[in-house]
């Protein structure tokens, strides 16, 4: 007997209660964490530089009745930044807007694009700026890499390179952030391991913040944003946005005057949202559409070069 099939009654709609998009988790990005954010007025200035050394000189001098005490004096120089202002936007046309069905907000979606491109421009531009060879006092290569399980020694790697900041500049690296890969390696060494397996905590149980606490560090970030390295078109490929490296540095949590810091972000507030992303929308008449338009003005800055130590390809 001839019956009508579950096709035959039911016609296919877009759901209105699901929406499959790649949106970035923004907890993924290390940008805006690492270092202190300092809000600035205008987008280009200048700040002061004391000369360490006049800092740490033993010049102080016994003194004998009725006679000039020793004396020296500091010099100063000056560093400045400028931000740049980053933008992308992507239009709606109005025949598009009227007539989506109700599962797809076309309007919500391209606000998230254009914020999406401008935090992925932030991570990539922290990479350039902080995360690279040839900008910190102190490029350090592994004696042996991480995932070299029976000849590495990293915590090793972290000790000395520690000392040798807290010798030169008096102030001891409380901060490290590591490329996915290279955490991934050093949760399972076996000197990692080792540390924490009488504690209660198993080997898969090994967090960020168990990795602080054995590296004596305060902050530990792990950059796992993603990025795409095809151009459009082409066969879609990806990488992590900071490869296989890490780094350890002392960052000041409250910057203020001689009180140094690794590396500060200045962000120009001249549109009223300081280090955040603001998303515009206005008409465009001549072709009716709505431009969503995503805007951000910053500038990473090293402040204290020798506060920094940049570990290239810490893992294979």
């Amino acid at each position: 007997m001839p019956q009508p099939t579950a096709q035959d009654v039911h016609i296919d709609e877009i759901l209105t209660d699901l929406a499959v998009a790649y949106i970035q988790d923004q907890n993924l990005y290390i940008s805006t964490k690492v270092f202190p954010i300092v809000p600035v007025a205008k987008q280009s200035n200048k700040w002061v530089v004391w000369n360490k050394n006049d800092w740490f000189r033993d010049e102080a001098q016994k003194r004998a009745d009725a006679t000039e005490s020793a004396g020296s004096g500091f010099n100063l120089s000056t560093d400045s930044y400028f931000a740049d202002v980053w933008a992308f936007h992507k239009d709606l046309g109005s025949q598009a807007r009227r007539n989506q069905d109700a599962g797809i907000n076309l309007e919500r979606a391209t606000v998230n694009f254009v914020t999406q491109r401008i935090l992925l421009r932030q991570e990539i531009q922290w990479v350039t700026d902080f995360f690279t060879t040839g900008v910190w006092g102190t490029d350090y290569t592994v004696a042996a890499q991480w995932n070299d399980y029976a000849t590495s020694d990293p915590i090793e790697d972290f000790e000395s390179q520690k000392e040798v900041m807290v010798s030169t500049t008096g102030f001891l690296p409380n901060t490290a952030v590591f490329g996915y890969s290279a955490m991934r390696r050093l949760k399972s060494h076996p000197d990692i391991v080792e540390r924490v397996k009488y504690t209660g905590t198993g080997a898969r149980n090994i967090t960020e913040a168990v990795v602080a606490e054995i590296l004596g560090l305060d902050n530990v970030y792990v950059a796992r944003a993603i990025k795409a390295t095809n151009v459009e078109g082409e066969t879609a490929a990806y990488s992590f946005t900071h490869g296989k490296h890490a780094w350890l540095g002392y960052v000041n949590p409250t910057p203020a005057f001689e009180s140094p810091s690794a590396g500060l972000t200045f962000a120009w507030d001249y549109a009223g949202y300081g280090a955040t992303v603001n998303v515009d929308q206005f008409e465009l008449r001549r072709t009716k559409v709505i431009r969503y338009e995503a805007e951000s003005a910053w500038d990473n800055k090293v402040v204290a070069s020798d506060l920094g130590i940049f570990m290239p390809n810490a893992v294979a």
